[in-house]
């Protein structure tokens, strides 16, 4: 069995109407909820992390361009964009794939799929 964390004091129910972005994450859906990946688990909600692996890596991409937003858009807490712990950090949800704020440009963490 698999240890997981466990977000106590949850009392928002996700389903497909709750109104936070779903994702695939491995073989079920997650739910993209003020910077933090919910895993409905019977009784109680798991906190999830897409892990730092094959398409998800965190490697540096310095000429990404993404067509969701222009090069002078920062992502942060207020940007706009949906938080997403990714590893040991977090990144932004913009265009379908994960973008992580780098020096003076956004890396491509990736593609995430939502539902």
């Amino acid at each position: 069995m698999t240890e997981h964390a466990v977000h106590t004091d949850h009392a928002h129910v996700h389903g497909p109407d709750c109104g936070h972005e779903a994702i695939v994450h491995d073989d079920h859906t997650d739910y993209l909820h003020e910077g933090h990946l919910h895993h409905v688990h019977g009784d109680h909600v798991d906190e999830h992390v897409v892990e730092v692996a094959g398409p998800n890596a965190d490697d540096c991409t310095p000429g990404h361009e993404c067509a969701d937003h222009g090069q002078a858009h920062v992502h942060g807490p207020d940007c706009g964009h949906d938080e997403v712990p990714h590893g040991e950090h977090t990144d932004y949800l913009a265009g379908g794939h994960l973008h992580h704020p780098h020096g003076e440009h956004c890396d491509d963490h990736g593609p995430l799929v939502t539902v």
